[in-house]
């Protein structure tokens, strides 16, 4: 099966999931481009790794990610989603040490978050194309379509929803806390669900 390139068209909100955003990616040389859901704390995360000129005062996880590879002189040089099934993309990091490469499986929101931080390319299988890409003329990048945001607006939305979230659990009662803990660690949103830990642990 051949492999096609993909490049960062932008994030946009989800239509379908609310809370969750859509990272959309384009095949390079081609029309085709390809959406995949994703959580709040992860676009936020490549939001913050394609906006160069800013950098969160503390590391992120995929920046902890990243100093901790390179500190042991390993190096991601490509992302592969590889699979979809029933609407969920899988996704492999290749990764390199001492010319000895390693597959590391990934979910495809983490697995893209690192690959810019790497610079290191994404591909996926012509198939998947096939079944998830969507066929559509592209806008120039000033004419976004409804609900999209430039980079620039889409950071301090982010940026501003996850503090915004990390400040407003003193509302919710303990049974509604319990149960917005559950869901975070069912949808493996780690962050959202360490900060609505501590809040019940406050209590």
């Amino acid at each position: 099966m051949s492999l096609k390139r993909l490049n960062i068209r932008g994030i946009s909100y989800s239509q379908t999931q609310n809370g969750a955003y859509a990272l959309v990616l384009k095949e390079v040389d081609g029309s085709r481009q390809l959406p995949i859901v994703i959580g709040a704390f992860e676009a936020q995360s490549i939001a913050i790794a394609l906006e160069k000129e800013l950098s969160p005062p503390r590391p992120l996880t995929h920046d902890l990610f990243k100093s901790f590879a390179q500190r042991f002189s390993i190096t991601v040089k490509q992302v592969i989603i590889h699979k979809l099934v029933d609407g969920v993309f899988y996704s492999s990091l290749i990764c390199e040490r001492d010319k000895i490469e390693e597959i590391i499986d990934a979910r495809t929101s983490d697995a893209i978050a690192l690959a810019v931080r790497f610079k290191a390319p994404v591909f996926t299988y012509e198939n998947i194309l096939e079944e998830a890409g969507i066929q559509q003329h592209i806008k120039p990048d000033k004419e976004l379509e409804m609900g999209e945001l430039d980079s620039e607006e889409m950071m301090d939305e982010l940026i501003s929803t996850a503090t915004k979230e990390a400040n407003d659990y003193g509302k919710f009662s303990l049974t509604e806390l319990k149960k917005m803990l559950s869901d975070a660690v069912s949808n493996e949103n780690y962050e959202l669900a360490a900060q609505i830990r501590d809040e019940i642990s406050k209590r």
